[in-house]
């Protein structure tokens, strides 16, 4: 069922909220959060998909805002949701106009379920700070944020670094959990050894591969190494580079990974990419600030040792200069990185081999990925 209101008030939705759960017998008290969704004009529809499928595992009532022209008469329209149209949640769709565009606190606070969690969600950017996206930030237990729209990962990175606050959280670090959680439960099963170079290849505008390198190099203790290649934004290859071997985590396409470990066959993983709906609802799995993602961000990002960061693709952004000046490392042109004794060599289209993890990091790591 949906119910348009043009030009209306948050009052008068409430009220019909009311009258429409009265007339067709909808409940509210199994709720267990709300989220408020800051959307972009055009661009809303997608978001609510994936907030629909997460309300399956997560009942909530879901609020939208979608912000149009701020030179346009201030004026509020809304949508109501209910029932097969909303998943196992109630939608309430606002269409500001005007003053309005901007979402404030005030403009939500008769629509927010009483005594309940309050999850705020950037599905197409990461917000510029303003007095506006601060006070919804500042009522919200958890903020989710995409920092993968940005063309620029590295200076994307270093902004949200400066502005984090615990409950933040990005889902460019969602979409790296199973790759986590396989590289833990590699090096849980193999011989101690040291890490001496993390190689995680990906498209250079993808912080997911940021950010999983610097959190392989900081809890291995091992330099860091970024390669761009082109295509997809998404990561494609990872190596642990041991004096014992290489353990290479590869997925060449959309849903099949390979594992190659020494003195073993290559084996065949089900890792299929990521999409947002499974994305939003790990991410309502916890409403408590998710602390590795904090340290990786904050402490991380500060301390990581950068090898090199390879550009084969001919489009390194401006940041990621300076981030490999910042941490000392070393060239960031087209040059690939040395294969190790017995590899192929690194040239375009070759695998660069990969090893694994320490046994105590990754244990460590398994329990802290959420499946």
């Amino acid at each position: 069922m949906i119910v348009s209101m043009e030009n209306t008030t948050t009052s008068a939705i409430d009220k019909k909220l009311s009258q429409l759960r009265d007339q067709h017998g909808v409940v509210t008290l199994g709720r267990v959060l709300t989220l408020v969704i800051l959307a972009q004009a055009g661009h809303s529809e997608a978001a609510l998909e994936a907030a629909n499928f997460a309300s399956h595992e997560h009942p909530c009532r879901i609020l939208v805002h979608v912000a149009h022209s701020s030179s346009e008469e201030t004026r509020l329209d809304a949508q109501l949701r209910m029932g097969g149209d909303a998943g196992a949640s109630e939608v309430i769709v606002l269409h500001g106009y005007g003053e309005l565009a901007e979402p404030t606190e005030t403009l939500f606070s008769a629509l927010l379920l009483p005594d309940a969690p309050i999850v705020a969600w950037w599905p197409h950017t990461v917000p510029p700070p303003s007095p506006h996206t601060s006070s919804i930030a500042g009522i919200a237990h958890r903020r989710i944020m995409d920092s993968a729209r940005s063309d620029d990962a590295y200076e994307t990175l270093a902004e949200l670094r400066r502005r984090y606050v615990p409950g933040d959280t990005d889902l460019a670090w969602t979409r790296v959990t199973n790759w986590r959680i396989q590289l833990a439960a590699v090096l849980d099963q193999a011989d101690p050894a040291p890490v001496r170079e993390v190689v995680v290849e990906g498209c250079g505008r993808s912080p997911s591969v940021v950010l999983l390198g610097t959190w392989l190099g900081t809890r291995l203790d091992a330099e860091a190494t970024f390669v761009n290649n082109p295509g997809p934004r998404r990561l494609d290859r990872v190596t642990l580079v041991r004096d014992d071997g290489e353990i290479v985590l590869e997925r060449p396409g959309r849903t099949v990974a390979w594992l190659r470990q020494p003195g073993q066959p290559d084996q065949q993983i089900a890792m299929p990419v990521r999409d947002l709906n499974a994305c939003i609802a790990e991410e309502l799995r916890r409403l408590d600030p998710d602390e590795v993602y904090g340290e990786v961000l904050t402490t991380g990002l500060r301390d990581v040792r950068v090898a090199r960061i390879v550009d084969t693709a001919g489009e390194l952004a401006p940041g990621a200069a300076r981030f490999l000046a910042e941490h000392g490392g070393g060239r960031a042109d087209g040059e690939q990185p040395a294969a190790p004794a017995g590899a192929a060599p690194a040239d375009s289209g070759t695998a660069v081999p990969e090893s694994e993890p320490v046994a105590q990091a990754a244990s460590t790591a398994s329990g802290e990925d959420r499946a």
